[in-house]
């Protein structure tokens, strides 16, 4: 089983890694393709999408994976399909419903919420995804129920692939009609990856599901008791989603509206709005690859330190993860800050948005941060402590960007500041939550100091080589790829990279 769950985590985590790097060379794509406004205005609406998505779905997927899992390690295979399919009805009725929901209220949203008309057909575009993913993430469920992870992967790079594809080449054939068609075309080859995900999901759970021999009667009470089993997991984990989705909605909505009354126009406050999430988030979240993994990883390692009671191997976990988190933040937060413009120039040929990326680039090393500590309270079984953490750092981000983007001097850097802030005040509080819970010391040394001496003599020679090499974009990239030998070596030498992580990387590469 150790080994099937290593396995399973290694695809996943080997998937997740392949979208990353496509989503972000997507991104560039769009964004060279439709320009900020044209991002602005597909990321107005997307939050909102992925919000009713949240709702439609309403945790039933995690339910069921956990479900069918139990199920199956007790050997009653038919009970888990059982579970699957009163599962997969109530998906298929929210899914249908809140669909026919958003469709009926799609012009008072655009009338009354979306700060910008133009994305109305954009949204409307998007609504039939929500019964296609809906579908796909029960099936999903279903198979990691079965420590089945190829089947998710196979279908997340699928999606990816035909989304970058579709959506790049439609945008790209109405862009002559205007931004906000193009914003149409990166909708729709969004609903056509996910409905190719959706079909080879169908295909792979029509020939390569577990087969039964029997099928007992189901009564009533049964399908009754399987109900609450199913929310009584569902709910919790649909309240930290739409906490999440919420937020980031709220965002998409608030941000455009404030830079209005700063003194832009609806489309300059949608190609600010744009800049800040098509170009500094991009950037910032992309250390995100590395933290996002290991935040996954530490639910099972921690829960494992729990319950053989043995705290020192806990807090030795504990610490060794804050060691890596800082030691792929520190370096990411200290590029992003220091050579921003040349950043936002050889991605996306926009050097104007590096102002904002240097002060996102601020908040980066939270962001990690917090996806590290959730990962760890999690695994605590404390789920409650980073979602009352992340509400009070949402509520000072809205404050924030509701005062601070307004102000004409500041505009979209006050957003940028309002959001590093909120980043910090969420870190903070699962920091000491952390502390509360394991007792754990701050080893300023290794989390901190050693990464920012590694980083400092990492930015002193990409100064030297850089200049040496001319200056131009194809010595920035030769750079930059020397850089990340040149860190690692001296963080080595420093002893923040120990010998014994270079072990365990050795050992997990034998071991597949």
């Amino acid at each position: 089983m150790a080994r099937s769950f290593m396995y399973g985590a290694l695809v996943l985590f080997l998937a997740n890694f392949f979208n990353r790097v496509i989503g972000f060379i997507y991104q560039i794509f769009m964004f060279r393709l439709l320009e900020p406004e044209g991002v602005g205005l597909f990321n107005m609406v997307y939050p909102i999408y992925v919000l009713v998505l949240v709702a439609a779905t309403a945790g039933i997927p995690v339910a069921i994976s956990k479900l069918v899992a139990e199920e199956v390690a007790k050997n009653n295979i038919y009970q888990a399909y059982r579970i699957f399919k009163i599962s997969f009805l109530y998906i298929v009725i929210l899914s249908i419903s809140f669909t026919i929901l958003l469709i009926l209220f799609a012009p008072f949203l655009k009338t009354h919420i979306f700060p910008n008309p133009k994305v109305y057909y954009c949204f409307i575009s998007l609504t039939p995804g929500i019964i296609i993913v809906s579908l796909c993430s029960a099936f999903r469920g279903f198979f990691q129920g079965l420590q089945r992870m190829t089947p998710t992967a196979m279908t997340q790079i699928t999606e990816q692939l035909i989304r970058f594809l579709a959506g790049l080449t439609i945008a790209h054939y109405l862009l002559p009609w205007g931004v906000e068609y193009a914003a149409i075309g990166i909708s729709l080859g969004v609903i056509l990856g996910e409905f190719t995900g959706f079909l080879l999901m169908l295909i792979l759970y029509i020939f390569d599901r577990p087969r039964i021999s029997y099928k007992p009667q189901m009564s009533k009470s049964s399908a009754v008791q399987v109900s609450v089993r199913i929310f009584n997991l569902a709910v919790p984990v649909t309240m930290t989603r739409l906490v999440t989705t919420g937020v980031m909605s709220v965002d998409a909505i608030l941000i455009p509206y404030r830079l209005q009354v700063a003194g832009l126009s609806i489309s300059q406050a949608t190609a600010a709005y744009g800049e800040l999430i098509g170009i500094a988030m991009v950037l910032v979240l992309t250390p995100g690859i590395v933290t996002f993994a290991l935040a996954t990883a530490l639910v099972p390692a921690i829960s494992d330190s729990v319950a053989l009671n043995n705290y020192f191997l806990l807090r030795k976990r504990v610490s060794d993860s804050f060691r890596l988190t800082m030691l792929a933040g520190v370096p990411a937060t200290v590029l992003l800050t220091i050579i921003p413009e040349q950043l936002c120039d050889l991605f996306f040929s926009y050097p104007q948005s590096g102002d904002v990326l240097r002060v996102i680039a601020l908040g980066g090393p939270f962001i990690y941060l917090s996806q590290t500590t959730t990962g760890i309270l999690q695994g605590l079984g404390k789920a409650e402590k980073p979602l009352k953490n992340l509400l009070i750092g949402s509520f000072v981000k809205i404050v924030g960007v509701y005062y601070l983007t307004a102000l004409p001097s500041m505009g979209i850097l006050g957003t940028a500041y309002a959001l590093s802030f909120s980043y910090a005040v969420g870190a903070f509080f699962n920091y000491r939550d952390l502390c509360k819970q394991t007792g754990l010391k701050t080893d300023i040394s290794s989390w901190l100091l050693k990464p920012l001496m590694s980083s400092f003599f990492m930015i002193v020679f990409f100064m030297v080589i850089y200049s040496l090499l001319g200056g131009e974009k194809i010595s920035l990239i030769f750079t930059l790829f020397l850089c990340i030998p040149v860190y690692v070596i001296i963080m080595y030498i420093m002893g923040g990279i120990k010998k014994e992580d270079i072990n365990r990387i050795t050992g997990a590469l034998r071991t597949r």
